[in-house]
């Protein structure tokens, strides 16, 4: 895996890859993390015959890291990823996504951006779902206590830089089952991408940006793309409830739920997700010929 740029949506992003060819699968990253957070399953998605690409999403890492808070609105992310896939020449396009990489992903399937192959989700659920259960369950609405802080002015960026980022590793190490995925070497790549000059208030502008529509239903079309998400079980910011209720708005879903796993589901539990991956990809003819 070899980090590059390429330059989309008017943005410069960097990027890991495994594999080669037009046959792309774009993997989302969420916050806290980077592109770092799929070193486990590139090499993987390579290995099913995918050209498997992960970017730092805009504002994380190194890619370009825009000043303006509206920068970070949800239109303007379903279109760095449409445009990725584009300056990779897709040909085929299978997008694998988790935490606010899924919100992403969620939506540019809504609104059909692009056409998918395929779709993979980690640990975040439909919007319409995610709409419904904040309606009716006040448990689900305290355990996202924290995007109300992060709606605050400069405190939620002094907490979190603070010795060192520790807060940003703190986020990892607390919330995981098995504390050993998460040694002080990868802590620390996450705590110095954290530090890097604008990063912090980049990374809380996706909080910021699109608050107002948090928990608001949208016009949700159906998606028809094959659509598998895993879950792991011990998610200590969105509950379970949030994985059932998809026959309205998925025609093809297949969950798959990880016990004694959190939500940092991928880096986690590396070797059950990519066994789930592979298997799903097989049962939908989404592995392909090696390029």
């Amino acid at each position: 895996m070899t980090p590059k740029k390429i330059e989309a949506n008017g943005l410069r992003f960097a990027y890991d890859e495994a594999g080669s060819g037009p046959d792309i699968a774009l993997c989302l990253h969420g916050f806290p993390e980077s592109r770092f957070s799929w070193r486990y399953q590139l090499p993987v998605l390579a290995q099913a015959g995918w050209h498997a690409i992960a970017p730092d999403m805009r504002g994380y890492g190194d890619s370009d890291r825009p000043a303006e808070r509206q920068s970070y609105k949800l239109r303007n992310l379903v279109d760095d990823a449409a445009a990725l896939f584009d300056a990779f020449g897709a040909r085929r396009r299978l997008l694998v996504a988790h935490d606010w990489g899924a919100v992403v992903a969620w939506q540019l399937a809504i609104e059909k951006a692009r056409p998918l192959d395929g779709l993979i989700i980690m640990n975040v659920p439909h919007p319409a779902v995610a709409a419904a259960v904040i309606r009716r369950s006040f448990k689900q609405l305290r355990r996202s206590w924290y995007i109300f802080f992060f709606q605050l002015p400069f405190l939620p960026e002094a907490f979190l830089r603070a010795r060192g980022a520790q807060a940003i590793g703190d986020a990892f190490l607390n919330m995981a089952v098995d504390k050993s995925a998460f040694p002080d070497s990868v802590l620390a790549q996450y705590r110095a991408n954290a530090l890097r000059p604008g990063a912090l208030t980049a990374m809380l502008n996706y909080y910021r940006a699109n608050f107002p529509d948090i928990g608001r239903t949208r016009d949700t079309p159906r998606i028809e793309v094959p659509t598998l998400m895993v879950w792991g079980e011990e998610d200590t910011a969105l509950g379970p409830e949030l994985t059932e209720g998809y026959a309205p708005y998925v025609t093809d879903f297949t969950l798959r739920r990880l016990p004694n796993v959190s939500h940092w589901v991928q880096q986690e539990a590396p070797g059950e997700v990519n066994r789930e991956l592979l298997a799903w990809l097989n049962a939908r003819a989404l592995a392909l010929p090696p390029a």
